[in-house]
């Protein structure tokens, strides 16, 4: 008995080894990236891509090839590895003082019950229509993915989605598609997304490469249509499954005891839902109901541009931040949620001592999902250190060049796949790399209107499920669920999605002139 014991725990431990955390697959790529990086180490770059960049982003490349000079790839030193994620920490630490920020702020608001209570009492209410309730998330998350790129932003949602469809008889899977998909579905076919459209669009202008708005509105809508339909489709036949079969679940046996840790009330009582608790989520909801206005894009979207018109209507709203509505981003948004955070726990009456207990307590919860993002955000700074993403996109323009429009469409998209794994900043993407694809494009006879939805859908597939998506990771880590899991579940939905778009994109490329 005691060999057959010893021989169990041996044959646990192996497989706990085998099972990568994030963080390890992370620094995975990043050690193969510095590897490469270094095997590449002096392989030119063309002069045409460097001289076509953007001077206000780019300048010191710019003038290495204005004076004569040739940028060229550099391969990693032994530093960049070293340094990759304190630096990325610091590169992405307002995205990081964000997710804190949200997190203690979803620790005070479960500390009153409220959130809780609010939760069971929905699910009471849509007994028997708990598909719909799946179905109007993910519709309502790809409209803020879809118009003004809603993407890190639904981190502060898992703990309320994921509670409420596990009190609802799914799993964590169920959770993290219908947030992660939903709003991903809607980046993918972005309409009038500044960081992805309106990025791509603002680059075009900046190399004097005509475009209509008409044409990338009218595909972004049909590639987020598609792109959601099929999502939804994929997400209730599972759900389904999972609520007639608790046994059907994808879950680890892990990953199944946190969802009834973290996610699950099974004590039996019965939650009263009090006016109190009513208060408390007045004001949770009045909390995300100012994010997202303070995140549309006022000046491009209502004021056609004119920052003095958008200034003479919302200017006053910088009374809080010192920035109007419109231009806040995660920093503001961090101060917003702590402000937030002590207004509910006045309301709960928590003592001092409580309340700073409570939100650091929430803190740490996310704390894990910030130190993923900065590993992640740590292999672009070394992308950009390197130059490995310009050679990439280079050597991808070239391989474009003289094919038809059924084939150039593809690769193009297969190209901003690997491009996003390595850049899945969007507006950062599009910055360095429409400029030549567009006008490449251009060149070749197609709309360059065309290669804009290319580069959103391509962007959008790849930051469904990509490792080095603070995103993904975020969202992941916020509802319990391994990578691993998340992708055995979705692989064929993303194949499905893949193909989808290359359809609706290679017709385009090939009737829009």
């Amino acid at each position: 008995l005691n060999k057959k014991s010893r021989r169990g725990d041996s044959v646990s431990v192996k497989a706990k080894k085998q099972s990568l955390t994030a963080f390890s697959i992370l620094f995975i790529i990043l050690a193969v990236l510095c590897i490469i990086s270094v095997l590449l180490n002096g392989q030119p770059i063309s002069n045409d891509l460097i001289a076509g960049l953007n001077p206000d982003k780019y300048g010191d490349l710019v003038q290495t090839v204005a004076d004569g000079g040739t940028v060229t790839v550099v391969g990693a030193k032994l530093s960049n590895f070293f340094m990759a994620y304190p630096n990325g920490f610091v590169d992405a630490a307002d995205l990081i003082v964000f997710i804190v920020s949200i997190g203690g702020f979803i620790g005070v608001v479960m500390k009153t019950g409220a959130l809780e209570a609010g939760v069971y009492h929905l699910v009471k209410k849509m007994h028997g229509r708990e598909e719909v309730l799946i179905v109007i998330l993910m519709i309502l998350f790809s409209i803020g993915g879809s118009t003004y790129g809603m993407a890190e932003e639904t981190i502060g949602f898992y703990a309320l989605i994921t509670t409420a469809l596990v009190a609802a008889g799914f799993d964590t899977i169920v959770a993290v598609a219908t947030v992660l998909l939903g709003a991903g579905c809607g980046v993918l076919g972005s309409t009038i997304n500044p960081f992805a459209t309106g990025a791509a669009t603002s680059a075009l202008q900046s190399v004097n490469v005509p475009y209509s708005s008409t044409t990338i509105m009218i595909l972004g809508f049909a590639l987020w249509i598609t792109s959601l339909l099929i999502a939804i489709f994929f997400v209730l036949g599972y759900a389904r499954k999972v609520k007639a079969d608790k046994g059907s679940t994808i879950l680890s046996l892990q990953e199944q005891q946190d969802m009834k840790e973290y996610f699950t009330k099974d004590d039996g009582q019965t939650l009263e839902f009090t006016g109190k608790h009513k208060a408390v989520l007045i004001v949770f909801a009045i909390s995300f109901a100012v994010m997202i206005a303070s995140l549309i894009s006022y000046q491009d979207i209502t004021f056609g541009g004119n920052e003095e018109s958008y200034l003479a209507a919302l200017g006053w709203s910088d009374f809080l931040t010192g920035v109007p509505l419109g231009q806040w981003y995660f920093a503001e948004l961090a101060a917003w949620f702590t402000f937030a955070s002590v207004i509910i726990a006045v309301m709960a009456r928590m003592s001092e001592n409580e309340f700073i207990n409570t939100y650091l307590d929430g803190a740490k919860d996310l704390l894990s999902v910030a130190i993923v993002i900065a590993v992640a955000r740590g292999i672009t700074v070394v992308m950009k250190a390197t130059h490995m993403d310009f050679w990439i996109l280079d050597k991808s323009a070239n391989m474009l060049r003289g094919v038809p429009g059924f084939v150039f469409a593809p690769l193009s998209y297969i190209i901003y796949l690997v491009l996003s794994f390595l850049v899945p900043s969007t507006s950062g993407l599009a910055g360095f790399s429409i400029p030549v694809m567009g006008g490449l494009a251009n060149a070749l006879g197609f709309d360059a209107s065309v290669m804009v939805a290319v580069f959103s859908a391509g962007c959008g597939l790849i930051n469904l499920f990509t490792p080095t998506s603070g995103v993904v990771m975020g969202g992941l880590g916020a509802a319990k669920v391994e990578l691993k899991t998340y992708m055995k579940w979705g692989l064929k939905l993303f194949v499905a999605i893949g193909i989808a778009n290359i359809i609706v994109l290679s017709l385009a490329m090939m009737l829009v002139k």
